[in-house]
């Protein structure tokens, strides 16, 4: 590798980004939630999405015992909920920003979109866990803005 991985990372922090809490409750855990920006769709037919999750994270063991996970698409105005999950050890839910959702996972308030998954399928991705879902139940909002991240910031769309 001819460039140093702070480098590389710069460079992929130029490419823009939706920002989602992804939530889980599996046994023996409290329903929690982890802020991400490595949400992408995979297929339509079946309806699969996958996120990736680093090696070291905190969350590792409680989505090593999940069966899924719900992705939560943030708007503009949750850009505080953004930050409160992207806290190292700060990914208890509070009770007053989710609801269980249809599958049973919790699902947070006033998200963008939700989508509830079954996990599909798990993958080494070098320093991360790829995790693919599919998608069992899915909630729209007809309205907000999608908070979005780029070069170490939050941006807005126009």
């Amino acid at each position: 590798m001819s460039f140093d991985p702070r480098t590389f990372r710069n460079a992929l922090g130029q490419f823009t980004t939706g920002v989602c809490v992804i939530t889980a409750s599996p046994k023996g855990y409290e329903p929690f939630g982890m802020t991400v920006n490595s949400f992408a769709s995979v297929s339509l037919d079946p309806a699969l999405v996958l996120w990736s999750l680093r090696n070291d994270s905190e969350c590792y063991a409680a989505f090593e015992a999940a069966d899924g996970f719900a992705v939560n698409v943030l708007t503009q105005e949750q850009a505080a909920l953004s930050n409160q999950y992207s806290k190292k050890d700060a990914h208890q839910l509070s009770k007053d920003h989710y609801r269980i959702g249809k599958s049973g996972l919790p699902v947070l308030r006033g998200a963008l979109t939700s989508f509830e998954c079954d996990i599909w399928q798990r993958y080494d991705g070098g320093d991360h866990l790829i995790l693919v879902g599919k998608v069992t139940e899915m909630d729209l909002s007809p309205t907000g803005k999608p908070l979005v991240f780029q070069g170490g910031a939050y941006r807005e769309l126009r």
